[in-house]
């Protein structure tokens, strides 16, 4: 915290007073010439919207960032953050963050024109100069503009037509920081009717009296573009108002969606060393997401978050994690059967149409997860036929026909040692993992044996039945031709 001093010995300093426009490029720039990041932890963002959101600040453009949900806008609102100096200069005592070069409000005007260079200045750290609001049919003028408050004019004894016996809203409380408006088309038309003259010309108007007072304010505002049809709109001279809409995206490859994971979800470094994720896990665990944004049952136009991946990282964490401790082991691998796990996660992140409504969230949910099943065999594995020629063999034959006789059950609270015991024991995995797999790690190799049997399971091939604690994988009736 920076100490208090006077407005003189602010103009000793050299400070140069600034815009928020101005501040925001000049950091950005700096960032730019020495090479650092500019936004952190934005991943897969670095050659689509970052590059459009350098234009727009550079351009001294308020911003609406347009998106299905879960694309990270108001992660790249606060963000903007960082753009800011560290600490900003304010007459001590103002409401909205008056500038003591610059005075807009009646209070701190009177403060300077009777203490000059002796008028206190007191400092605002950059985190506090973001101001975040939902937008909600019920917010309405007085909580972003500001209303009279008739107790002041009665104690002050003033006209309600003087600016002292106003209250302050959160728009000119956010004088000299960025104001963030996220959802905007929920905000009724009569209250983004209020904001015109703020982001054009700095007047703002309550209860029919018209302030001049040119607030300096950084606007963003994100948008989803299913509630431009579902729950309201931008009006089209608001929209005319704010500079660039920049459109925001999926991660556009299961590497991109890896990292975003990693980065999002919380798990403890203690878990990560105790807990093994086979990178063929970490595929089909996004995968999902993908499966998901294309799947017939459910509504695109809502979009699929990438929370549904962070949350089911953490359930399938923490589905071995509770193995680890009801097996009092020291550490352990995530299963295949483990991400019955991460149901609940899929089920409360999806919109379900009409289709998906009568099959059943959980069931729509055991599909995604089988599709990206069949997904990650089908790029290590042959296909499977989906009929056999009688005495024509498959790389699948033998341990089909190992099931003839056989059966295998895989419980969620075995070891290791015991897990992967009885996945060795099905003798006709061996030779497809060593000749089809050989590439992968051990981890993989043996999570690879689960995906054999998952997959043959969905084409038919094997029986597999849920209990509890266990999968039982069994023969199935085989047709041929």
């Amino acid at each position: 915290m920076k100490k208090e001093i006077t407005f003189k010995e602010l103009k000793k300093t050299g400070f140069i007073d600034k815009s928020i426009n101005q501040e925001i490029q000049d950091n950005l720039i700096a960032r730019i010439k020495t090479k650092q990041p500019i936004f952190e932890g934005l991943i897969g963002y670095e050659n689509t919207v970052v590059p459009q959101l350098k234009k727009a600040i550079i351009a001294g453009h308020h911003i609406n960032l347009l998106g299905l949900r879960g694309q990270a806008k108001t992660k790249i609102a606060r963000s903007m953050i960082d753009l800011l100096d560290e600490y900003m200069p304010i007459v001590k005592g103002s409401e909205i963050n008056d500038s003591p070069f610059q005075p807009i409000s009646k209070y701190s005007r009177d403060l300077i024109a009777k203490h000059g260079d002796d008028t206190p200045i007191d400092w605002v750290h950059r985190s506090d100069r973001y101001f975040e609001k939902l937008a909600t049919p019920d917010v309405n003028v007085s909580d972003l503009i500001g209303d009279i408050d008739p107790i002041k004019a009665a104690t002050m004894k003033l006209a309600y037509s003087d600016e002292r016996v106003l209250h302050y809203g959160m728009i000119p409380r956010a004088n000299r920081s960025i104001f963030v408006l996220n959802e905007l088309p929920d905000l009724q038309a009569r209250i983004q009717v209020s904001l015109f003259n703020i982001l054009q010309e700095g007047d703002i108007q309550i209860r029919g009296f018209q302030l001049r007072m040119p607030l300096d304010i950084q606007f963003l505002f994100t948008a989803n573009p299913e509630d431009y049809t579902n729950r309201g709109s931008i009006v089209t001279p608001l929209k005319d108002r704010i500079g660039s809409q920049i459109f925001t995206h999926y991660p556009k490859t299961i590497a991109i969606a890896r990292q975003i994971t990693e980065q999002e979800a919380k798990v403890t470094e203690t878990d990560k060393s105790l807990i093994v994720v086979p990178d063929l896990a970490k595929d089909l665990l996004e995968g999902i997401s993908f499966e998901a944004r294309d799947s017939e049952y459910i509504d695109a136009k809502s979009g699929v978050s990438a929370r549904l991946t962070i949350s089911a990282m953490e359930n399938l964490m923490a589905a071995a994690k509770l193995r680890l401790i009801e097996t009092n082991s020291k550490e352990t691998t995530v299963r295949l059967i483990d991400f019955v796990s991460i149901i609940p996660s899929i089920t409360g992140k999806i919109e379900l149409v009409y289709e998906g409504e009568q099959e059943g969230a959980d069931e729509v949910a055991k599909l995604l997860i089988d599709k990206s099943v069949m997904t990650e065999f089908e790029k290590i594995f042959p296909r499977i036929p989906k009929l056999e020629k009688e005495g024509l063999k498959t790389p699948y034959s033998d341990l089909i026909n190992w099931f003839d006789s056989e059966f295998i059950e895989l419980n969620y609270t075995d070891v290791d040692d015991d897990f992967f015991k009885s996945l060795q024991s099905i003798k006709p995995l061996i030779p497809i993992i060593n000749k089809y797999a050989s590439h992968l790690s051990k981890k993989d190799q043996t999570f690879c044996m689960e995906i054999i049997l998952w997959a043959l399971s969905i084409s038919n091939k094997l029986d597999k039945s849920e209990s509890d604690n266990t999968h039982k994988f069994d023969s199935a009736q085989t047709s041929f031709i």
